[in-house]
């Protein structure tokens, strides 16, 4: 056994070789293979031991050897599975490969040279089929093609246009995908292909992460599909002369990267970021004409992106709650005045009058805001300007600047003039010429919009939305979106000791760090070395340098200057216009760092910073993220944000889980875990590099961050004396999962933190409290208003009568509660008998109830059918779905555990559905069977043996003439923060759209409610 990675299924002779070595003092790591895998593991294994003992026998006995081992293996699975009659699986004596099927009038279809089983790589060298030959022999017998390319030319085209006519001419589809990237995509190449009947979508976006592949699949429905991904457009060089690479993989022999490829595929053809190939707007796009404003309104309604229109619901579940003063808090650029118009536009349908006052500082901001306005409600006269001598006529609509309301324009509108105002930039709102306006005027709604609420003076704006933001455009959203550009962060240990500095408030004192960095030439050598060593060209930098103190700055300039590296300091001391001529010298490259101390959060327009240092420790999320902020605004003179963090061993309190944890998916694993594996799950283009030593200190602060065990959580709990669980989640930094974590509960916790000592067991009572840390997902608002209103009742209420909507509701409650008890002889009525013997978790649920209300981000107002009470959107277990539908009852719990349930008195296919199937890390071979494609069309596999034909096919195919209906449930992953199975999100009914192959059925759904955008972002994760 050599020292390194494996991935080998440990057979008798690997476990005594193990054995041995361990006796030797060599460790090595064994990983449970998920079930989802083995069919794959064990197959391939096996099949690898076939070929084996094939290869080394004389090849005249390969033949009997071969028939005799098939009928072996074919008897044994025969005795397993007698679903399939497995005899007639057995080759026949003359182990004859078949080759083709056709029409006898015809010819048979040309073979591609390289076999349809096999994977090879493809480079044009000679005595080696080319790929423009082999394209062309795939064309023939494709019964559909699929075509993925950067740029597309004639000269490219033109040789295989004769086959791609003729597979069009059958009625065979041909899609393409393919961009606008540097022009390259030649107009004529377009048009001959639509000209045979392709299908083109175009992606015009320039500003983004360009699209670089170049891919085919040609798709055959004998299953021998295969796809070609590599370096080859189409160009006559990359087909012919180029020295080019391309992998050819078949389905036969790797079914999990066709898969995802097909996924891949459907995805970007159904994204809103492909087009329609039209002549003229082609045309536009390749000779770079700029559409003119002013020319004509947008001729399609304008729809929100995905995350913006989960932030538009994030504000409608606000005002719901009753507030109606709400913040949007958006990075620059992610179309914070299109949200604020598609919001009024809602208004418009909700509100008896939506008179509009648009408020902003400056002139091109009022023009481009009304402009936006008038596309999104379609009408070319909305809005009217109060700026610069403009004065409305109507003043039902106004666009107003700051200055134009001033205290006499004000005195003549009364405070009810307006219904609906929009504040831009609203962490401007502390001025006062901002505080005057908002208070004169009463209006129905208010929406906030800013890119940061936080100010250098410490004014706090979010005092006018009672102190929350409505809706937030996280960071690891803007970075997927590609509406930021992508960073590489490198943590690199700088050997400063700050565990004895001086640490209050959640903070290290500013004048001992200044004293510790400022005190030699040895941490700022270190600072200038790492620089040097990470940027490409440091005379090219433009830097941002984020200091303690200005003292710090100061150093820095001079230190950096004296090394030859143009710098200057800046500060809220720094005049006005000496900071304005620092920002020009720096975007002019005359300098290449500027040095700052508590300046640049907000918003102030730093497109080409390519480069940040941040010199100051902060745990803070909020000030980690302003920092970072500063240098992720797209420029055309930057590919990527290089960032540089000093890391040294920080104080006990210091929390990088705060700070990292910020860079993280909310769906992905601990930060810990991150660290540990490396940060392998970024936004694309994203990377985070620690060095060694960096990566011991965060992993050893993760591990004293937070506390980690019940004891120290009782301990932490004791300090705050009488505190509610809002209060202690609040003061100790936790989330509501970790109170519940490793079977713990509240009310346990509280008499830990009382006696110092593991506490009496109320008789009953563990199993109950375990169970409530198995209810974190609730998220249905009527739902909760449901149970808190039963759990107020100072007795148990009576049970309702048999298979009533509030039967159902309870019995949804008490199947998840009282899972751990014995429930044969339960009933409703006892079920709450047992659980009114205990006030204390009667108390305990109403507090996590009330604190899952405030974590509610989607409206889930829509029951899916009629007296079932599920929303839509909202998440539930398996059992709380069957119950909701009177198929589980505590009484009659539903043991089902397949992925699909029919539920006979409603005629409805509920789909029980796994994203991620495996638990044990990604796994290619089981993640692309279901999926989101874009936002209302989901890709759905059956189970392996659903063939179209059977009556459960036919329930699926044929849902329109046989009135049964399929409602989706969909989650990520098995298992929860909490250790327990996750909920399933609630999709709703769905309807049947097409379908290919059986045995399984993969069978594309159209939802008839579009997902919320958090929740597409996390289901095509899986894909793209």
């Amino acid at each position: 056994m050599k020292h390194g990675l494996y991935d080998t299924v440990i057979d008798q002779r690997i476990a005594r070789a193990l054995a041995d070595l361990s006796v030797r003092g060599t460790r090595h790591e064994m990983q449970s293979i998920a079930a989802t895998d083995l069919p794959e593991r064990i197959g391939n294994t096996i099949g690898h031991w076939i070929e084996q003992v094939l290869a080394t026998m004389p090849e005249k006995e390969r033949a009997a050897a071969a028939i005799r081992i098939t009928e072996q293996i074919l008897g044994i699975l025969d005795a397993l599975d007698h679903s399939e009659s497995y005899a007639d699986l057995q080759p026949t004596t003359a182990l004859a490969s078949l080759q083709s099927v056709y029409l006898e009038e015809s010819a048979a279809p040309k073979r591609p040279l390289t076999p349809l089983r096999s994977t090879t790589l493809i480079t044009n060298h000679g005595g080696e089929p080319g790929i423009g030959q082999e394209l062309a022999t795939e064309i023939e017998s494709a019964d559909r093609i699929d075509l993925v390319l950067a740029f597309i030319r004639w000269s490219g085209i033109r040789k295989l246009m004769a086959g791609l006519r003729s597979h069009c001419e059958k009625g065979r589809p041909l899609r393409v995908l393919t961009t606008t990237y540097t022009n390259s995509t030649e107009p004529r190449a377009l048009e001959a292909l639509t000209g045979i009947g392709a299908q083109i979508k175009i992606s015009y976006d320039t500003s983004s992460t360009r699209l670089h592949a170049k891919a085919w699949m040609f798709e055959r429905a004998s299953g021998f599909t295969t796809v070609y991904i590599g370096s080859s457009n189409l160009t006559h060089s990359a087909q012919v002369t180029g020295i080019e690479w391309n992998v050819r993989a078949s389905y036969a022999s790797n079914p999990a990267l066709v898969d995802r490829f097909s996924a891949t595929f459907e995805s970007y053809w159904e994204s809103d970021q492909f087009e329609a190939y039209d002549r003229d707007s082609f045309a536009q796009a390749y000779g770079n004409a700029l559409r003119q404003e002013h020319a004509t309104l947008t001729p399609f309604d304008i729809k929100p992106h995905p995350f913006q229109r989960q932030m538009l619901e994030q504000v409608l579940v606000s005002r719901r709650d009753g507030c109606h003063r709400n913040l949007i808090v958006s990075a620059t650029g992610t179309g914070k005045t299109i949200m604020a118009a598609l919001d009024y536009r809602w208004l418009q349908d909700h509100l008896a009058h939506s008179r509009l006052l648009f408020v902003a500082h400056r002139k091109e901001i009022l023009n481009q805001s009304r402009n936006t306005f008038r596309h999104v409600l379609r009408d070319g006269s909305f809005g009217e300007l109060l700026v610069d001598g403009h004065e409305p006529r109507e003043g039902e609509h106004v666009f107003a600047s700051v200055q134009s309301l001033h205290a006499k324009a004000l005195a003549r509108m009364p405070a009810d003039s307006f219904d609906v105002i929009v504040v831009d930039e609203f962490h401007h709102a502390a001025a006062q010429t901002y505080r005057a306006i908002l208070a004169h005027f009463d209006p129905a709604e208010v929406l906030g919009l800013t890119a940061t609420p936080e100010r250098a003076d410490g004014q706090d704006v979010l005092d006018w939305f009672s102190g929350r933001i409505a809706a937030e455009l996280r960071l690891w959203d803007a970075l997927e979106q590609q509406l930021l550009c992508p960073f590489q962060y490198f943590g690199i240990a700088d050997g400063t000791d700050l565990s004895a500095v001086r640490w209050q408030n959640g903070s290290y004192g500013a004048t001992e760090l200044t004293n510790l960095y400022t005190a030699n030439d040895l941490w700022v050598g270190k600072v200038l070395a790492a620089t040097l060593n990470v940027v490409t060209d440091v005379a090219q930098m433009r830097a941002l340098g984020f200091c303690v103190t200005v003292a710090h700055a100061n150093f820095m300039a001079d230190r950096f200057n004296k090394a030859g590296i143009p710098a200057r300091a800046v500060s809220a001391n720094t005049s006005s216009s000496d900071r304005t001529s620092a920002l020009t010298e720096l975007s002019k490259g005359e300098i290449n760092v500027l040095f700052a101390v508590d300046l640049f959060n907000e918003g102030v327009d730093l497109p080409d910073v390519d480069t940040l240092l941040l010199l100051r420790p902060t745990s803070s999320a909020t000030i980690f993220l302003q920092q970072l902020g500063r240098g992720l605004r797209r420029s055309e003179k930057k590919e990527v944000l290089t960032v540089l963090d000093f890391v040294g061993q920080q104080h006990i309190k210091f929390r990088f889980d705060q700070k990292f944890g910020a860079l993280l998916s909310p769906g992905q694993s601990s930060v810990k875990d991150a660290v540990e594996a490396g940060f392998p799950n970024l936004p694309a283009g994203c990377q985070i590099t620690l060095d060694r030593q960096s990566t011991e200190t965060i992993l050893a602060s993760l591990r004293h961050a937070l506390p980690s065990n019940v004891r120290q959580r009782a301990a932490e709990l004791r300090t705050l004396g009488t505190a509610s669980l809002a209060d202690y989640l609040a003061q100790s930094g936790l989330q509501l999962e970790d109170v519940y974590r490793g079977n713990h509960y509240w009310t346990k916790l509280q008499r830990l933190a009382q006696t110092g000592s593991p506490p009496p067991e109320a008789q009953g009572e563990e199993p109950i409290g375990r169970a409530i840390g198995r209810m974190l997902h609730i998220n249905d608002t009527a739902r909760i208003d449901f149970l808190l209103d039963r759990l107020s009742q100072v007795q148990a209420p009576a049970a309702p009568g048999p298979d009533t909507l509030e039967a159902r509701q309870l019995n949804m409650f008490f199947l998840g509660l009282m899972a751990p008890i014995q429930r044969d002889q339960l009933t409703l009525e006892s079920a709450a008998t047992r659980l009114w013997r205990h006030p204390a978790l009667i108390s305990e649920l109403c507090e996590v109830l009330r604190l899952l209300r405030q974590r509610i981000t989607h409206l889930s107002d829509e029951q899916i059918a009629l007296g079932v009470p599920l929303r839509l959107h909202a998440h539930y277990s398996r059992d709380e779905i069957l119950a909701a539908y009177g198929a589980a009852t505590v009484e009659r719990p539903n043991p089902v555990q397949t992925g699909v349930y029919w539920h006979e008195a409603s005629h409805t296919n509920l789909l029980f559905v796994n994203l991620d199937k495996s638990d044990t890390g990604f796994s290619p071979n089981t993640r692309y069977k279901d999926y989101a494609i874009n936002d209302h069309l989901f890709h759905w596999e059956s189970q392996a043996s659903t063939s179209a034909s059977s009556t459960v096919g036919r329930r699926y195919l044929e849902q329109r003439s046989n009135g049964s209906k399929t409602a989706l449930f969909v989650r990520e992953r098995r298992h929860n923060a909490v250790g327990s199975a996750s909920a399933y999100c609630c999709l709703g009914l769905v309807d049947y759209v097409s379908h290919r192959g059986e045995r399984p059925i993969a069978i594309k759904w159209a939802l008839r409610t579009p997902m919320p955008g958090d929740v597409f972002s996390a289901f095509r994760a899986a894909v793209a």
